[in-house]
């Protein structure tokens, strides 16, 4: 059994530095409200996988109706290769409470430029990767317009390609949407899900995803994000290294020793910057 939720700290997390993305059926309105109340950094309604074609309206209205009367989140919408995409842009680009959309099976540059500029008001794009194609032009996709991160569509991705979840098989995609992200000075992209209720499993995953540069993940339950916001931030060896190494470097007059203090101080100063952000420095008083 999993033990209960610690009451949620009201932060905004800024969406560059978002850790846990969490997923929620574009049917289900009545989960809207208790998702954006969640631990989750960020909420993006989804109006691409999770819902049957039959449905696709139905969904987009409840999703436009729910960011005009006050909510606020971002929507996954349909590629830009499907008949879907033109309807769904049209319907959200006056939805005030619209933060950014993923957009679905990115293969191209342009689909990020032509998402983004037919939302208008600087509306960031998230460009999901799914297809060997996707994960071909990933640089091309993260320099494009609009492109504001990049994420893993892991499980669309080994269908197309027939790869399998293990940790190896998976590493070459999200090394290079990690260096395509770096490369086009992108924060850092969002893995792709854990299934399962597992929580020992979605710790050990959600590691791999740090290991790997990635800086967040997507959520399929809101029950995953307090793990998940735990495993990316900072821990507390980290950040008193962080802040003993910033004393030691001030008390020496900032003097650079060695080869080895420069990316040390980066670090340092990476990991304080999250630290502040997460809530994390406060064990530290």
């Amino acid at each position: 059994m999993n033990a209960p939720l610690p009451p949620r700290v009201s932060r905004e997390i800024a969406p560059e530095l978002a850790r846990s993305w969490l997923l929620v059926a574009g049917t289900r309105p009545d989960t809207f409200d208790d998702a954006a109340a969640s631990h989750a950094d960020a909420v993006v309604l989804d109006i691409e996988d999770a819902v049957d074609p039959s449905r696709k309206d139905e969904a987009r209205q409840g999703v436009v109706d729910w960011l005009s009367t006050g909510g606020s989140a971002w929507v996954r919408i349909n590629d830009a290769a499907s008949d879907y995409w033109a309807d769904d842009i049209e319907a959200l680009r006056a939805a005030p409470g619209l933060r950014g959309v993923m957009l679905a099976k990115t293969e191209l540059g342009g689909q990020v430029m032509d998402t983004f500029n037919r939302l208008g008001a600087k509306v960031p794009v998230v460009a999901l990767v799914e297809s060997a194609i996707g994960l071909e032009n990933a640089t091309e996709i993260a320099r494009a317009k609009g492109a504001f991160r990049l994420a893993f569509g892991s499980g669309d991705f080994r269908r197309d390609t027939g790869m399998s979840a293990d940790r190896e098989a998976m590493a070459y995609p999200r090394a290079r949407l990690v260096i395509s992200s770096r490369a086009a000075g992108l924060p850092g992209p969002i893995d792709g899900p854990t299934v399962g209720t597992s929580h020992p499993v979605l710790r050990e995953q959600s590691a791999i995803t740090v290991s790997m540069g990635m800086t967040g993940k997507l959520c399929l339950s809101s029950d995953q994000t307090p793990v998940v916001n735990e495993v990316i931030s900072p821990t507390r060896t980290d950040v008193e290294w962080a802040y003993s190494f910033l004393a030691d470097f001030d008390a020496r007059g900032r003097i650079i020793r060695d080869g080895s203090d420069l990316p040390r101080l980066g670090r340092a100063r990476k990991i304080i910057q999250l630290a502040e952000a997460f809530d994390v420095a406060f064990i530290l008083n």
